[in-house]
């Protein structure tokens, strides 16, 4: 039971970072992205989150990917332990984007 509802709640946080770079890309007048990942990557090439960073963080897009589409494979401990050890990333990422409004 708790499981499923951890499960929703990392899609829900992956997908809010992918929502919140292409609102980024809108507001800054950049363009539309062709994938989950260009719209991350793309924050990069523009200097709003360091270049660098986007690159590791875009993966955040495959990770949502996996959450939405093969659900039946995942293992939730593992899951659960790498998404918990990259909490401080979506903090960071959320910080860069508040630092360039």
């Amino acid at each position: 039971m708790f499981e499923g509802a951890l499960m929703h709640y990392l899609y829900l946080a992956s997908d809010g970072c992918i929502t919140l770079a292409e609102m980024m890309l809108k507001y800054k007048r950049l363009g539309p992205s062709q994938s989950y990942y260009e719209a991350i990557d793309t924050l990069g090439e523009y200097g709003i989150i360091p270049r660098e960073f986007a690159y590791d963080f875009a993966k955040i897009a495959s990770f949502r990917n996996f959450l939405a589409h093969d659900y039946e494979k995942i293992d939730k401990r593992i899951i659960c332990e790498e998404a918990l050890a990259k909490l401080d990333d979506i903090h960071g990422y959320l910080n860069y984007i508040e630092s360039s409004l």
